[in-house]
């Protein structure tokens, strides 16, 4: 233990220090930036601009699918700030493109608009944090997006009543130590909300997680830099801009890999049985069927395995139901251990299981058949279980599913009715 608090305490002096030297060298950077004579085109920054607003409306439809399959409240609530958000600064960006075109100044007064939408964005940063921590999973979608419609539109109204209140838009100071002071209030929130997801990280692991942190940071750095922005378009200005854009890029990168590997669950649910982890009965018919069409291009034959669980009634009547349900996982362990990686087993039904395969005939389904009922005869766990089997292979028994089927649970209950006088090994070679 006393180890472990040690490196602890080792890593935490490591990655202050490398936060103190990090923030030494960007203050450094800003220092240079301010005094270049860099002036960007406002097309460029207008481009900039509604390419993150884009981006922006990408991530919102696509954390209002995450809500929808995942019922997360904190992907609702970002969606609706980031689309709100976005719209607002691409809005404002337009109007500033037009204002560059009429005087050869941006001006020097700050953007209230765009200061309120990125306010804004930073407290509904906080407010996702919040609402996963005390209630991430919504119960009612209906209600909760109402609910989320409202929370926006409150910090929506807050933070354009702050800004717009004011008696005077603030007015940029060249010259002075932070020309743009007004700034650091959104960067303040942006780096709380930095921390707070930082800290989530110890129970979060989710690829959107870690890329709301990282999004946090660069947006926080983002308005530190424009803080010391001395005119529009110079080089803090921009740096800015591209801090806060690259944070609309990470954000959704993250969601999207999280929306695929979601998917990847949600595609493997669909065709898998819940309790043994093989293919389910839809998907042991679509590989069926494929194998039948494979089979008729190559004039190859495959087979189908059909097992039934012995006496599962009585393992139920005897030892319980949970006793029971270990049993059939028992059975599917055999059937994935045992099978190739060709090979597809499954759970036909609620004691019956199939394993279909490919480039085999009857030969080989003897020997698949034998080796997992010898598998199953070693397992020294209590009960002990036993499987029929049957088999059918394509064209010889069939060439449809369904007569590919009725062979093999033919075949099987042949070697049921044998199975009551013989013992179970013995008897597979003569009944398949």
């Amino acid at each position: 233990m006393g180890n472990r608090d040690k490196w602890y305490k080792t890593l935490r002096f490591r990655l202050v220090f490398a936060g103190v030297v990090g923030a030494g060298l960007y203050a450094a950077l800003l220092h240079h930036l301010r005094s270049s004579p860099f002036s960007a085109d406002p097309l460029l920054n207008t481009y900039l601009n509604m390419a993150g607003s884009l981006v922006v409306f990408t991530f919102a439809a696509n954390a209002m699918v995450r809500f929808r399959g995942t019922h997360d409240r904190a992907s609702l609530i970002l969606a609706f700030g980031f689309a709100l958000a976005g719209l607002i600064e691409a809005g404002t960006s337009m109007a500033f493109f037009r204002g560059m075109l009429v005087a050869s100044s941006g001006g020097e007064q700050a953007n209230l608009s765009w200061l309120a939408a990125r306010t804004l964005l930073a407290v509904l940063l906080l407010a996702a944090l919040i609402v996963e921590r005390r209630n991430p999973v919504s119960r009612d979608p209906a209600k909760e997006i109402a609910a989320a419609t409202l929370i926006v539109g409150a910090v929506a109204y807050l933070t354009s009543v702050f800004y717009f209140l004011l008696p005077q838009a603030p007015r940029i100071q060249p010259g002075a130590l932070i020309p743009r002071p007004w700034d650091l209030l959104p960067a303040g929130i942006y780096l709380a909300a930095t921390v707070g997801f930082g800290r989530r990280l110890r129970r979060a692991h989710e690829a959107l997680d870690r890329a709301l942190f990282i999004a946090a940071g660069l947006n926080a750095f983002g308005h530190i830099a424009v803080s010391q922005s001395q005119r529009m378009l110079d080089a803090p200005f921009m740096l800015a801009h591209v801090l806060i854009a690259s944070s609309y890029a990470v954000v959704l990168g993250g969601l999207l890999l999280d929306n695929a590997r979601l998917f990847d669950q949600v595609s493997h649910l669909a065709s898998s049985d819940s309790l043994t982890g093989l293919a389910n009965h839809r998907q042991l018919l679509e590989v069926l069927e494929s194998e039948i069409q494979r089979s008729r291009r190559t004039s190859r034959s495959f087979a189908v395995l059909l097992f039934d669980l012995d006496g599962l009634k009585k393992i139920n009547d005897e030892c319980g139901h949970v006793t029971g349900t270990r049993a059939i996982e028992r059975v599917g362990t055999v059937l994935r251990n045992v099978s190739r990686s060709i090979d597809t087993p499954a759970r036909y039904g609620g004691d019956e299981f199939a394993v279909i395969l490919p480039e085999s005939g009857a030969e080989q389904a003897r020997n698949v058949a034998t080796r997992i009922c010898e598998r199953l005869a070693k397992d020294e766990e209590a009960p002990a279980i036993s499987v029929s089997a049957g088999h059918a292979v394509y064209p010889a028994d069939g060439t449809s599913s369904e007569e590919l089927l009725n062979a093999a649970d033919t075949a099987l209950y042949k070697m049921k009715g044998k199975g009551q006088k013989k013992p179970r090994l013995r008897n597979i070679a003569a009944s398949l």
